[in-house]
């Protein structure tokens, strides 16, 4: 690559491979590439993806990175010890946590197993009311105490949540004054810096979230940071957060639970991207490698969100891009229980990885079963850099049919057919199952498989356009790089909306920007590149949720009509989320919300694709088996098609990330943004 200081860089560590995007702006192209992600040192993996693509460091002018280290330490239980400070007579909050049922007919149904155990939660003496008055002060030396066990236990991070700290921080300000003196590089996590707002349980959740994940992100981020300095790359690394923003490495180790949905957010930020450049407002972006399958919503081009979400029934209150994971991917394991075929969700990973790739395994996976059917060139796996052993594949194949009399061919169909129905499943639940319609949408498909089962996802939900973007393989990591920095802030505020005080509501927005200009202005964003985004949390007196409604052009109703266009706004997100409203009722809101945006550009897919070495005709044609019987099947180069060309199925597609399946009676174009578009068939 020609030397200059603008090269913009994003890395997207994913179970199987850690993708890497690279933009030259003087030149408009990406250029992308995989490496195997290594389970024991994520930040190696990383520097192994940018030494393929990455010649000289220093001309990097921009890093952004998806990372898994939180919600890898979070799954795997394998956090840091936490001990939880809460209020006297209160501490069991935590522990009581709800008593809604979150699988009601479930008869084996258990609560959530929450992540510090009663005895490492202590009772600190002192009481705020629900307004945030002081009706007891709090008593520094049950803190002193604490911190001598602390201390003598070993216990690197702490988290303080005490009663009604949302609205009056003070009493959780001056336990961590105390902390900090008497234990230097303690990790603190206070409960009204990690969610500043109501719900005792969920606030305590998610402070106990963010300390038990603390010191291994803390610690990631620094060693990350320190591997590209030694490599001569002068860029700030940021990080990719839950919201479909970024932040500073900084500011991600002072606020780890916002990284939490880091790696799979990135496809749905690409989504957002993409609904702009081509104008499709709404798009199920499906995300499949080699361990996951990660399902969003782009509706009215914007990401579906949520101010909160469930982590295995734990709650944390964070804005995060609404996503459905499921353990579905390329190295998922096919095995025989109670008689039947099962795929996944235990996934075979980078090493051994599927029997094809010749590293010692021998359960046979989803790609082991698409090399048999005769779906991926073994001698173009990623670019050529992994040549498949095919009969390892076959072999896997057959043994674990014999269970099941069945032959290879047979059980490798299964195992397709398997998966495919658990991942229209996951598609359901973020779409039929909330009364979205699936027909209404394109599906983007990309992740390493995702190109390869979209079509047979499409049909099986009625879709009828795919869209597979270039380079499908390294999307997420693509999308990094159309993120803008964001900062997210939120204040409890609970008015009956019939009689607010919009003059109050104005001077905590103004607060609320004043901090958030700050932030970003930290972060370093240019002033006139900053924006924000005024909301407030609303619902029905009576009701225990509320909806998020955006205030009309980004400024309070004082300065528009008071109120009419925010109860409409609400009426119509009432209706679309429960299929009905109540107008005229009386309504109230209970939170404000201030989100904080700053534009560092974005490098937008361009309507002047062409390839370097056009032609449009197949590379050779080979015998594919699809359920209907085998094909011969036409392959063909997808750097080398060009805008306007027709692909009729069966074909095969293949790119140096992906491979794209068309079935029989399937149609494929190329546009002028060098997307490939599908026309899937009916079944």
């Amino acid at each position: 690559m020609e030397t200059n200081l603008e090269l913009r860089v994003a890395t997207d560590i994913g179970g199987t491979f850690t993708d890497v995007v690279v933009y030259d702006p003087s030149e408009g192209r990406y250029s992308t590439a995989k490496a195997p992600s290594r389970a024991d040192d994520l930040a190696g993996g990383v520097m192994d993806a940018l030494g393929l693509v990455i010649e000289e460091p220093g001309v990097v002018g921009s890093f952004v990175h998806g990372s898994t280290v939180g919600i890898n330490a979070f799954l795997q239980r394998r956090g840091e010890r936490v001990i939880l400070l809460a209020t006297a007579g209160a501490s069991d909050i935590y522990r009581i946590a709800r008593g809604n049922r979150l699988d009601m007919y479930n008869i084996r149904y258990r609560k959530p197993v929450p992540l510090i155990p009663r005895r490492d939660i202590i009772p600190i003496g002192g009481r705020l009311d629900y307004r945030g008055n002081e009706l007891a002060p709090l008593d520094r030396e049950d803190v002193r105490r604490a911190a001598e066990r602390i201390r003598s236990e070993g216990v690197r991070s702490v988290a303080i949540a005490f009663l009604f700290s949302y609205i009056n921080p003070g009493h959780e300000e001056a336990a961590a004054e105390v902390l900090s003196e008497l234990l230097p590089g303690v990790s603190l996590s206070l409960s009204h810096q990690v969610a500043a707002e109501w719900r005792e349980y969920e606030r305590t959740a998610s402070a106990v979230m963010d300390a038990y994940i603390a010191p291994p992100v803390s610690r990631y981020m620094a060693d990350l940071s320190d591997r590209l300095a030694h490599q001569g790359m002068p860029a700030p690394l940021r990080v990719m957060q839950s919201n479909g923003g970024v932040i500073s490495a900084r500011a991600a180790s002072e606020r780890p639970l916002q990284t939490l949905l880091s790696g799979p957010v990135g496809g749905a930020a690409g989504g957002v991207a993409l609904s702009e450049v081509l104008a499709r407002p709404n798009l199920i972006c499906i995300d499949l490698g080699g361990t996951s399958f990660d399902v969003s919503l782009i509706t009215a081009g914007q990401a579906d969100s949520s101010p909160s979400a469930l982590l295995e029934g734990l709650p944390v209150l964070m804005p995060v891009v609404d996503i459905h994971t499921i353990g579905a991917g390329g190295g998922s394991l096919a095995y025989v229980e109670a008689g039947g075929l099962r795929v996944g969700p235990e996934s075979a990973g980078a090493r051994p990885g599927p029997a094809c790739y010749g590293r010692g395994g021998t359960q046979p996976t989803v790609t082991d079963a698409n090399l048999a059917l005769g779906r991926i060139d073994p001698d173009f796996f990623l670019g050529g850099n992994l040549t498949l052993d095919t009969r390892a594949a076959e072999v896997a194949l057959q043994d674990l049919g014999e269970h099941l009399d069945l032959d290879g061919d047979s059980l490798a169909l299964g195992v397709i057919e398997v998966i495919n129905a658990k991942m229209s499943q996951a598609i359901r639940t973020l779409t039929v199952e909330r009364g979205i319609e699936p027909r209404e949408f394109s599906l983007v498909a990309f992740g390493g498989a995702g190109p390869m089962h979209a079509v047979a996802l499409a049909q099986e939900l009625g879709i009828g356009e795919v869209i597979v973007p270039p380079d499908p393989g390294g999307f997420s990591a693509w999308g990094m790089l159309q993120s803008a920095v964001r900062q997210d802030f939120s204040e409890a505020f609970f008015r009956d909306f019939d009689d607010m005080d919009t003059d109050d509501m104005d001077a905590r927005f103004t607060r609320l920007s004043e901090l958030a200009v700050a932030s970003l202005l930290g972060e370093g964003v240019d002033s006139d590149q900053i924006s924000v985004i005024r909301s407030l949390d609303m619902r029905y007196q009576g009701q225990e949720h509320t909806l998020t409604v955006t205030l009309p052009n980004g400024v309070s109703p004082a300065r528009e009509d008071p109120f009419t266009t925010l109860r409409k706004r609400f009426e119509a997100t009432y209706r679309a989320r429960y299929g009905h409203s109540n107008p005229g009722a009386s309504m109230e809101t209970v939170n404000l919300r201030l989100t904080a945006l700053g534009d560092v550009g974005r490098p937008l897919l361009q309507a002047n694709y062409h390839p370097e070495q056009p032609c449009d005709e197949p590379s050779k044609t080979t015998p594919v088996l699809f359920t209907a019987g085998s094909f011969p099947t036409s392959r063909f180069n997808r750097e080398t098609l060009t805008p306007g060309c027709s692909i009729e199925g069966p074909a095969i597609v293949e790119e140096a990330t992906a491979t794209t399946v068309i079935p029989p009676g399937g149609s494929a174009t190329v546009d002028r943004y060098g997307c490939l578009i599908i026309g899937a068939p009916p079944l």
